[in-house]
């Protein structure tokens, strides 16, 4: 709780004329904090090319699925799959039919390669991919056994972020570091609410519904890499269109999302350099966000490189929504530059 004497002091509206509370790391942290979430909720452009991704990504993976079900049962046909399933349920030692959501699809095509004196020729070649339909399938179209889970954070992001001990941009925040037991706790989290850990048979929730809707009874062992089945060049380019889609996804949350980390850097730094409440206070003002002061605190102490507020506010803005025309870019440049002149002029 807090003590009476800083129950006083924000509920005089005079504290100002009496004094200027002291910034500590506790209160730097909520500030952040807070302004993370707030960086989370503007409209950007990083944000809405994600949202539209995420909307049309299912869509797209119907069609993709329709086109593979129609290539796979010209392979495998509803009456070969029962007469195997027959022989499966009569005998105990025939085991032939398994559900499968991934599958090699491929055409024999050309493509360029280099001969002996390292001249580029064309040269007949068997174009394939492995198409997976897993929510945590890979879009690489290699068939190792790895899980690609970035697609699942992507689509699932609100679900993920609504849950405490989950962090659905984890992978995000920690590109380019060492694996360590923060990263792997958010994943491990992530997973078990997502049920994509455990196997088929642990799978729950989102993983489980999202699964049962790309199955296919097939002839053969259970891995799909037992099976290289024919497609068209059209039909293969379809396919590629879905998975460009999914990276596509991935693409876009790892943009709007290192957007916000790139905000949030700058406005730490900023923070950091303040010594006063109030002028963390007036940069958040100044940059859109209404921070109540009255919420944040708690406790109080010191600060290094000082930021006019207005500026500063106007260096954050510019870190989002990057795709400007030149005219707009050029037009942020003078507006600035006046708002410099100015501020120096009143100084």
């Amino acid at each position: 709780m807090l003590c009476q004497g800083y129950k006083n002091l924000f509920l005089n509206p005079n504290r100002k004329a009496q004094m200027r509370l002291r910034l500590n790391q506790e209160l730097r942290n909520k500030i952040s904090s807070r302004w993370r979430i707030h960086a989370e909720q503007e409209h950007t452009d990083e944000k809405e090319k994600y949202f539209k991704s995420r909307e049309s990504i299912k869509p797209e993976q119907d069609k993709a699925w329709n086109l593979t079900h129609e290539i796979v049962r010209r392979h495998y046909t509803e009456s070969d799959v029962e007469k195997a399933r027959y022989l499966q349920n009569k005998f105990d030692n025939v085991n032939t039919v398994a559900s499968d959501s991934c599958f090699h699809l491929g055409y024999n095509g050309q493509a360029e390669d280099r001969d002996d004196n390292d001249k580029p020729i064309i040269v007949d070649k068997r174009i394939s991919h492995h198409f997976d339909f897993k929510i945590d399938g890979g879009i690489h179209g290699e068939d190792n056994g790895r899980r690609d889970h970035d697609f699942a954070y992507a689509y699932f992001r609100d679900e993920l972020k609504a849950q405490d001990e989950c962090n659905p941009d984890i992978n995000i925040e920690m590109a380019g570091k060492e694996r360590n037991p923060h990263q792997t706790k958010f994943q491990d989290a992530n997973s078990k609410y997502l049920g994509t850990n455990g196997g088929r048979d642990n799978q729950t929730s989102y993983s489980k519904e999202w699964n049962d809707d790309y199955k296919l009874d097939l002839i053969g062992r259970e891995y799909c890499r037992d099976r290289q089945l024919d497609c068209s060049k059209q039909e293969y380019d379809t396919l590629m269109v879905w998975q460009i889609a999914k990276g596509k996804l991935i693409q876009c949350h790892t943009d709007w999302i290192k957007s916000v980390l790139t905000q949030m850097k700058f406005v730490k730094d900023v923070i950091k350099g303040y010594k006063y409440l109030d002028e963390a206070i007036e940069f958040a003002k100044e940059s859109g966000f209404a921070l109540n002061d009255a919420e944040l605190i708690r406790t109080n102490s010191t600060g290094l490189i000082m930021y006019n507020p207005k500026n500063a506010a106007e260096m954050l803005k510019s870190m989002k929504n990057k795709t400007q025309t030149r005219e707009q870019k050029i037009a942020e440049r003078i507006a600035y530059q006046q708002a410099q002149t100015q501020s120096q002029s009143v100084n």
